[in-house]
């Protein structure tokens, strides 16, 4: 079988950064997934199931109520590999298309204060592992680490 496209990058050389993932094309519409890395791969620890939980919930309550974006986001969600979140707009987007909106998002979950969205028995399936504190401290750390300082190299991906 041949190799899926995310699995020719090379995880040695990636920084964590917000990268165009794939273009898909869905009927004429253009489907554009970004791959928002949050960690080093293989060399930093992954983030807790904790703390992505929040994460996710905080930032795809964002994004869904975003004035300009909530009627192009078709997913935000956790990779499986916990160093990041997949994106999913509709529209032909560059990696810098979205950094201001990475910034947004980021801290407003730094900043959060009170009950996570969805954060119950009756809304979510595991809503006791969730854990604001590491979330909005992660949050955090990628804002001043990497969204304030991001340049042509956390915006593209490594050549093999």
């Amino acid at each position: 079988m041949e190799k899926i496209t995310s699995f020719t990058i090379n995880h040695l050389k990636l920084l964590p950064g917000v990268y165009v993932s794939r273009r898909d094309k869905a009927g004429d519409t253009t489907v554009t997934t970004f791959d928002i890395r949050m960690t080093r791969p293989n060399f930093e620890p992954v983030m807790n199931t904790a703390e992505i939980h929040a994460i996710e919930h905080l930032g795809a309550t964002f994004l869904r109520n975003h004035k300009d974006f909530a009627d192009k986001v078709l997913y935000f969600g956790p990779m499986g590999c916990r160093t990041g979140f997949y994106l999913l707009l509709t529209g032909d987007f560059q990696s810098k298309d979205i950094v201001p909106l990475m910034r947004e998002m980021f801290s407003f979950i730094r900043d959060f204060e009170g009950d996570v969205p969805g954060a119950s028995a009756r809304d979510c399936g595991n809503y006791l592992d969730i854990n604001l504190p590491m979330a909005k401290y992660i949050a955090g750390r990628y804002l001043e680490e990497t969204l304030s300082v991001i340049d042509e190299k956390r915006l593209n991906y490594p050549e093999d």
